[in-house]
């Protein structure tokens, strides 16, 4: 089981601020894909990648980061200075 955590934009799109997921995915596009499977909202957040970030275990990370003793995933946009 893993921990998703949708930020922003993602959160309001998706619904929720958090869910557990039992997944297979070896890695964090994996688990994108799966998501997307689930309904239209999650194809709706993950429509665009290049608008999105990712962290892995409260590190910034890339789509291709392994899943393997993950515990948690975050998306959200990217951040602007300011």
């Amino acid at each position: 089981m893993i921990d998703v955590l949708y930020f922003a934009w993602v959160r309001e799109r998706i619904g929720v601020p958090r869910e557990r997921v039992d997944t297979k995915a070896a890695t964090v596009s994996d688990l994108v894909d799966e998501l997307k499977q689930r309904e239209p909202r999650y194809e709706a957040a993950f429509a665009d990648l290049r608008a999105l970030r990712v962290a892995v275990d409260q590190d910034l990370s890339t789509f291709d980061a392994p899943l393997a003793g993950v515990k948690e995933v975050a998306f959200f946009p990217p951040m602007t200075g300011g």
